[in-house]
């Protein structure tokens, strides 16, 4: 009798164990992510008439390159960037599309359309620039940044049909720079980010 009530335990524990795992949802593969929109951080639209319009080809991360402590105010943040940006470097706007902070909330920064700016020598024209709030040089980037980034890829990968093979760094781009930095740069050179954003993009 004990080794029956045993048997069905077992049986019931494994029945809701299975029901559990075909009860979990994935979100949609090409979902687009909650961005928070430019005007929602205090940004102003940039000037359209200097704009360089581009297609978008390819998906490139970067790291701010600066310490980004807990509890900074994310939107202010934005906004200085913004102003630095535009008053002492003389770009079109904040020079990425993307901002992904500490949470891995997503903020848009330039219009997509434009082409991004860059403190080195390649050309991002075609490249969809995505910045992450930190400097990977000295800290590591948390899951949530991770999960982050590679939702907001797989989204603009299946947009703009930019193939995985075309997700890369700053770094891959130019020989001047360290960023994204080494810390985050290992899930670039590992293949990590191209193998999520296909896994998302095949299951549907």
């Amino acid at each position: 009798m004990t080794l029956r009530l045993h048997a069905k335990r077992i049986l019931a524990l494994l029945a809701v164990a299975l029901a559990c795992a075909s009860c979990a949802v994935k979100p949609p593969a090409t979902a687009t992510p909650q961005i928070v929109p430019v005007a929602q951080w205090g940004g102003t639209p940039a000037d359209a008439s200097r704009a360089r319009r581009h297609t978008i080809t390819h998906i490139t991360l970067h790291h701010q390159g600066e310490t980004f402590k807990p509890g900074t105010d994310v939107h202010q943040y934005l906004r200085n960037l913004q102003t630095w940006s535009r008053n002492t470097k003389g770009w079109l706007d904040i020079p990425y599309h993307y901002v992904i902070d500490l949470e891995g909330h997503t903020y848009a920064a330039r219009d997509i359309a434009f082409a991004g700016d860059t403190n080195t020598e390649y050309d991002p024209k075609g490249h969809a620039l995505i910045e992450v709030v930190g400097n990977f040089e000295e800290v590591e980037p948390n899951q949530q940044q991770l999960d982050a980034v590679v939702a907001l890829m797989a989204s603009l990968a299946a947009k703009y049909q930019v193939p995985v093979e075309n997700i890369a760094s700053h770094r891959d781009h130019s020989d001047k720079t360290v960023c994204p930095g080494a810390n985050l740069y290992r899930y670039v050179q590992s293949g990590y980010f191209r193998e999520q954003v296909a896994a998302r993009l095949a299951a549907k």
